[in-house]
């Protein structure tokens, strides 16, 4: 006889995998300047770290699987982005709510620039809507509000494997917004990643919850971190 019960209980497995990667050394982190929507390339050094996150996405991905990936325009995650879909044979799409947070007139400006001007947002009160001293820069709301709609239409897929290439910043909102954490309760989160480094995430096919599998894995790119 059939164990019934045995069978409505076993795991169906996820339902969706989702695989958020920061882009590697970029030139702006070399020359010590000021990222945000300043259109920097990847180094050298960072495109033999994009091929070992391609090579890592390609073991994660099941064989056979149809997959997506989804890409901030900005250069350093395109050019990341390209090496990545050519390694799992698809075409990359490029969202601009992906990008990286808007730093404005700091862009493209040595570090210390900003630094000597920048206003920390306060313990309490509204973080969200912080301003933090700098001509165009965005707030941390806004960020939130254009990644959380980018990643919604990411999530409006069908598909069941994506990847989606972001920046060190943004892809904390990734993440947020993957979970349904509320955008007015973002005002303190925050996701540690490395560049280079892959976080993954799941929906369950069973209980539709979703689930911070692994954060920031950079095993990948030991063996070239330190390449010269």
């Amino acid at each position: 006889m059939p164990d019934h019960a045995a069978s409505a209980d076993a795991d169906p497995g996820p339902s969706r995998r989702f695989y958020v990667a920061a882009h590697p050394e970029a030139t702006h982190h070399v020359d010590g300047l000021v990222g945000g929507w300043y259109d920097s390339r990847l180094t050298p050094l960072g495109l033999r770290q994009a091929e070992a996150v391609a090579a890592r996405l390609r073991s994660l991905v099941p064989t056979g699987e149809t997959v997506e990936v989804w890409s901030s325009d900005l250069r350093r995650a395109s050019q990341t982005a390209e090496v990545v879909a050519l390694r799992l044979g698809v075409q990359p799409v490029l969202l601009p709510g992906l990008r990286e947070i808007s730093y404005g007139v700091a862009e493209g400006r040595p570090e210390a620039w900003l630094r000597e001007r920048f206003v920390p947002p306060p313990a309490a009160d509204d973080r969200l809507d912080h301003d933090v001293g700098i001509e165009g820069a965005e707030t941390r709301r806004q960020l939130a509000a254009r990644v959380y709609a980018a990643t919604e239409q990411v999530l409006a897929s069908p598909c069941r494997q994506q990847v989606v290439v972001t920046h060190g910043f943004a892809l904390t909102f990734v993440v947020a917004a993957f979970v349904g954490m509320p955008l007015e309760a973002a005002g303190r989160v925050a996701v540690r990643t490395s560049s280079g480094g892959i976080t993954v995430l799941e929906e369950d096919a069973r209980f539709h919850n979703r689930t911070l599998v692994s954060v920031d894995d950079t095993s990948h790119l030991a063996p070239v971190r330190h390449e010269s």
